[in-house]
């Protein structure tokens, strides 16, 4: 099954487009190159998807509507429906599009010096600069993945480097999920604070200096000895509430030497 970057870290409503193609079909056909020739106005799939995708990137998911498409590519709502039927399927070009951005070819992260370690530390980089150029792939609502062509490379490119380590291949594809999964979480943190930053007008430290002087009054350090030492070292560290950057790096490390641990138990297994 191929892996994509929009799986959910946690249960929300979906809103218009977010789940997944209702004509599994059609999708496929689409994702695969079964785009059908251009219509009178020279419209293609490829150019919809484009503009999907500048619209998602500027404003948000739930900015791309086929309104909002039409006008931006000057032409008639009713003619994108001759080439995409709606927006879930939209959604997945759009999914699968930004995925052929992360690997020149398949073998990219195999090729890194340094063995399996640093090449999921490459892995870890480029799907953090993805969710970085394209945040609204944080807004998809969906366990299923998108099963095109650049989601299928992506799939098998982040695979190879931990094939011929022992694993079994449900351990490979654990591994990988582990992975992926805490470099959405983390970004999805990222993207929460900076959505909050935004929607209060305060940075983290303004926010720090508003409250601190209101919490010494309802908190006893002697009550809460420990919460309070560790909570200002990670604030002065962080400066803020938090780090997802430094959340990011240092579960990556610790994910690395959790699978260390697990080749050495497989290898050591097959003695």
């Amino acid at each position: 099954m191929t892996k994509g970057p929009a799986k959910p870290a946690g249960k929300r409503s979906p809103r218009e487009g977010e789940g997944r193609a209702a004509d599994p079909a059609r999708s496929l056909a689409l994702l695969w190159g079964s785009h059908g020739k251009p219509g009178r106005s020279g419209l293609t799939v490829r150019a919809i998807v484009s503009a999907a995708i500048e619209i998602a990137d500027a404003r948000g998911l739930e900015a791309v509507s086929m309104r909002h498409l039409a006008d931006q590519l000057n032409v008639g709502t009713m003619s994108l429906y001759t080439h995409v039927p709606g927006k879930a399927e939209l959604t997945d070009l759009m999914v699968d599009t930004v995925c052929g951005q992360l690997y020149d070819d398949v073998d990219a992260p195999s090729r890194q010096p340094g063995g399996w370690r640093e090449s999921l530390r490459y892995i870890a980089a480029r799907n953090w600069e993805l969710y970085q150029g394209h945040p609204w792939l944080l807004e998809i609502v969906s366990a299923r993945p998108v099963l095109g062509p650049n989601a299928s490379l992506k799939y098998e490119a982040e695979l190879r480097p931990l094939d011929g380590l022992g694993l079994t291949d449900v351990e490979m594809d654990s591994v990988l999920t582990l992975l992926l999964t805490h470099i959405e979480g983390t970004a999805r943190v990222q993207a929460n604070a900076r959505r909050t930053r935004q929607e209060s007008g305060m940075t983290d430290v303004e926010w720090w200096v508003a409250t601190a002087p209101l919490l010494d009054k309802v908190i006893d350090a002697k009550r809460f000895p420990i919460a309070t030492r560790v909570g200002q070292s990670a604030g002065q560290a962080y400066q803020g509430v938090s780090s997802p950057e430094h959340a990011f790096r240092f579960g990556l490390e610790r994910i690395l030497d959790a699978v260390s641990l697990l080749i050495s138990e497989r290898r050591a297994d097959q003695v």
